[in-house]
């Protein structure tokens, strides 16, 4: 087992002033099924650790030759970590550092899955509080959740989690023994009294999460009827997706440079220069191993994309792991049935190319003319790009459109402005009688113009 270097991260977030952390990624040698670098994933773990304000004191990349089933790390690791881990204890003030409600003054983060087992000898060898990767995520959303429907999902994402948490450390908590004198078993432990009462409220939010998917499923009806397209911003996280949100719509969607700032969905209608009415939806950033828990409990968030009718997958084009972090994006959405590939219905954005120099901004248009999908290269900070991006919304919104020829007495005005409001007048020309124009319109509005010159 060996260690890489520090990677120069030591550092980092150390400015939030928050409870001090390690942050420890064990990389098992290309074993992980990912393309991203030891490196990368763990400045992106140390991103989200800064994301709730931790103050990452150590960070550093642990090669695992053979993860143990007790501790994951060797035993060499488990105490050269655990000395680091006091060191930053007794931190630069020389004492304790507990913080005043009595938890562990450092808490270690660990980017990847641990088991239960694991994180308990962990916490007892270091005697500092562990969180692995899904752990500190859930984290994340539990501060950053706004709405009352995005704290439910989090709630049920963080109770699955514990579920699977509990080890059976707490039997000497059994409740009064059941039966009579001395022929009785012992009664419910502490560690089934918890599962029992974890699962009661699990079933209580399932059920209020599923009037909220019907409410959705009701609305996204009541849309169909207008019908106003739904295009769903989907990316990894912190790809730019509210800023180009914001940008597109004029909205006011808070906008911060960390990971997952956007939880709760949010829509805004827009107006395409054909003067069609589409609905934009900012959504929540995917992130690498998205943990199952937040993929299940965010479903009814997530039927907005399934729903949509248009995709755009904003890419940050200047992020060294792009082609990685769109495998992430492309994976977690095969796992809600759209395949990028296939489906037709995805648009890539390759956003912040104010970033780049004009080398690779040459080389990004390039990569952009031989993808096999709709692609523009855009700007959410300065807006270049937006127009363009817009356009290719029209033009996808727009194929299976009608090109109607219309004839109208020239003092039906009011059908005039119908046609105007509904669709895209293409040509007009006018005569003494008549006003003849040229119509591109959506096939249930070019119905419900012939059904209204029938009448």
């Amino acid at each position: 087992m060996g260690v890489s270097s520090q990677n120069g991260t030591e550092n980092f977030g150390k400015a939030n002033g928050g409870q001090r952390c390690i942050v420890v990624h064990p990389h098992l040698g290309g074993r992980d099924g990912t393309a991203r670098t030891p490196d990368a994933r763990l400045d992106e773990a140390t991103g989200l650790a800064c994301a709730i304000e931790l103050d990452v004191v150590h960070a550093e990349v642990v090669r695992i030759n053979r993860p143990r089933s007790g501790t994951l790390f060797g035993p060499g690791a488990v105490s050269r970590l655990g000395e680091i881990i006091a060191e930053a204890r007794t931190g630069q003030d020389g004492g304790a550092n507990e913080r005043e409600n009595g938890s562990p003054a450092v808490i270690a983060v660990i980017d990847a899955a641990v088991t239960a087992v694991q994180q308990r000898n962990l916490e007892r060898a270091w005697q500092c509080k562990v969180v692995d990767h899904t752990g500190l995520i859930l984290e994340i959303f539990a501060a950053r959740a706004r709405s009352h429907e995005g704290r439910l999902q989090v709630e049920l994402a963080a109770l699955t989690y514990q579920r699977s948490r509990l080890v059976r450390t707490w039997t000497h908590l059994e409740r009064q023994r059941g039966g009579f004198g001395f022929l009785g078993g012992p009664g419910e432990t502490q560690i089934e009294s918890d599962r029992r009462q974890i699962g009661e409220r699990i079933q209580r939010i399932e059920r209020e999460l599923s009037r909220v998917s019907r409410t959705r499923a009701l609305h996204r009806r009541a849309r169909r009827r207008v019908p106003y397209p739904v295009v769903a911003l989907v990316g990894y996280t912190n790809a730019g997706k509210s800023t180009l949100f914001n940008k597109l719509t004029r909205a006011h969607v808070s906008v911060k440079a960390m990971l997952f700032a956007t939880l709760d969905p949010t829509m805004r209608s827009l107006r395409l220069a054909s003067a069609r009415n589409i609905i934009l939806s900012d959504t929540v950033g995917f992130i690498s191993d998205l943990p199952h828990e937040l993929v299940a409990a965010f479903q009814a968030t997530l039927e907005e994309v399934c729903e949509a009718d248009l995709v755009v997958h904003v890419r940050d084009a200047a992020h060294p792991d792009m082609e990685a972090q769109r495998a992430d994006v492309e994976r977690v959405l095969e796992d809600l049935g759209i395949d990028a590939a296939s489906d037709g219905i995805v648009i890539e954005a390759l956003n912040k190319i104010d970033l780049l120099t004009p080398e690779q901004l040459g080389e990004t248009a390039n990569r952009a003319k031989r993808s096999n999908e709709p692609t523009v290269l855009v700007s959410a900070l300065t807006g270049e790009g937006c127009d363009a991006l817009l356009a290719v919304l029209d033009e996808r919104l727009s194929a299976d459109y009608a090109l109607v020829d219309v004839r109208l007495s020239i003092d039906d005005g009011a059908a005039l402005a119908w046609l105007y409001d509904r669709g895209e007048v293409i040509e007009r020309r006018e005569d003494d009688t008549a006003i003849h124009l040229k119509v591109r319109l959506a096939p249930t509005d070019a119905a419900r113009f012939a059904r209204r010159t029938e009448s």
